[in-house]
């Protein structure tokens, strides 16, 4: 029987992107299917008390090379972004605002790429624009959505419901009822699901 993966992501996760890069690979592998739940990690923070990485300095320069092991073992192209830390509300207002209007892959591939790859300031609402509109959307109809009080409810429930199914950062996945967090921990995630 074909296993359910819910992902749980947020665009101004490093190691998010490095999950992202991964995880539709890996279900296609093992025929399971992954369920996109954008949340918002700056909630989940607040209300776990957890905070960023990054904000431990021996532990964020730590961390940012090994990032750079785990891209380089997955063949990825990365940069650590120079506007970082993104404030991603809209972002991702943005992908909830894609998902349900059926575009959700080709949305999550530029945000990631252009925060990750492409090292592109997403905190800039003029680079956001540029950014959106040279992948090819309705820039105006994203952004006008991001304002949406529908969209908005809906960011704040998937966050919550993060919370209530135990995530204190991302990536998170969930099969089967059990938490897998980090990039890291594909291999069990992988495990779950063969």
């Amino acid at each position: 029987m074909s296993k359910t993966i819910e992902f749980y992501y947020d665009y101004g996760s490093p190691a998010t992107y490095l999950a992202w890069s991964q995880i539709y690979k890996l279900a296609e592998k093992h025929g399971a299917t992954v369920v996109r739940k954008p949340a918002l990690l700056g909630g989940i923070f607040k209300e776990t008390g957890n905070a960023a990485p990054a904000n431990v300095p021996a532990k964020g320069k730590w961390l940012f090379k090994d990032l750079d092991r785990y891209a380089n073992r997955y063949g990825v192209p990365m940069q650590f972004n120079q506007a970082f830390p993104i404030n991603t509300i809209y972002l991702m207002r943005g992908a909830l605002y894609a998902q349900q209007e059926g575009f959700i892959e080709a949305y999550d591939e530029a945000i990631f790429n252009a925060v990750w790859r492409d090292n592109k300031n997403m905190n800039d609402p003029e680079v956001v624009g540029a950014v959106l509109t040279e992948a090819g959307f309705d820039t105006a109809a994203i952004l006008a959505a991001t304002q949406d009080s529908d969209i908005k409810k809906k960011l704040f429930a998937v966050t919550a419901e993060a919370v209530e199914n135990g995530l204190f950062g991302m990536p998170a996945f969930i099969v089967d009822g059990e938490l897998y967090w980090g990039q890291d921990r594909m291999d069990w995630v992988e495990e779950a699901i063969s």
